[in-house]
């Protein structure tokens, strides 16, 4: 999988090294001293890419670099590399969402997979925010009107309460009802429940008394 590789190293002689060595492999490689220097440049995510991190570097650390990612809402994932592993800054790492903690001298193969493992997550969630930004599209698209219903039947509202709680009759219910789920493109209100969950709609526009 072709990609972008972000790498942060103090060690110039490394940064040449492991340039060299992912390049041969078919990666784009881009290169910073420090982690200041990245944020000079913060990486979009517009193609596939990952961050290749050393954990002790002048000015912020790696682990401060990471959560200064974090804060500016970056999704590119972080492979961490370094010569200074200790349990605590591994696990820390791992948890704050870092997809690999790798200690130097590392092996070709064993880089490359862990960047490939980085660039498959950051695939698999781009294709996953695709779907929701359709869903909520889809949802948008749906009448002022037409939205209440669809907030009544995800909650497991039948028509005749939906055309009580609306004030009008069930006829126009199962009108508008066949207009959400044709517009929602769902074919079973399980489908539909589906998406409200994934959107979270079911928390966040709660009927009064319900």
């Amino acid at each position: 999988m072709p990609g972008l590789v972000h790498v942060v190293d103090d060690d110039a002689s490394f940064r040449t090294a492991i340039e060299r060595r992912l390049r041969l492999a078919g990666y784009d490689v881009a290169t910073y001293a420090s982690a200041l220097e990245l944020l000079d440049h913060l990486p979009g995510d517009a193609q596939p890419g990952c961050i290749l991190l050393d954990v002790q570097i002048p000015g912020l650390s790696g682990p401060e670099l990471q959560s200064r990612l974090t804060e500016l809402g970056s999704t590119v994932p972080i492979v961490f590399l370094t010569g200074h592993a200790d349990t605590a800054t591994t696990v820390r790492a791992i948890k704050a969402g870092a997809e690999d903690f790798l200690t130097k001298p590392v092996s070709s193969e064993q880089l490359i997979d862990a960047i490939k493992r980085a660039l498959a997550r950051q695939e698999a969630a781009r294709g996953q925010h695709a779907k929701l930004d359709l869903l909520r599209a889809l949802v948008s698209s749906l009448t002022p009107r037409e939205r209440q219903v669809f907030d009544l039947i995800v909650r497991g509202r039948i028509n005749k309460q939906i055309a009580y709680e609306l004030g009008t009759t069930e006829r126009t219910v199962k009108a508008h009802r066949h207009q959400v789920m044709e517009k929602m493109r769902v074919h079973s209100l399980a489908e539909l429940v589906s998406i409200a969950e994934r959107l979270g709609l079911l928390d966040a526009n709660a009927v009064p008394g319900n």
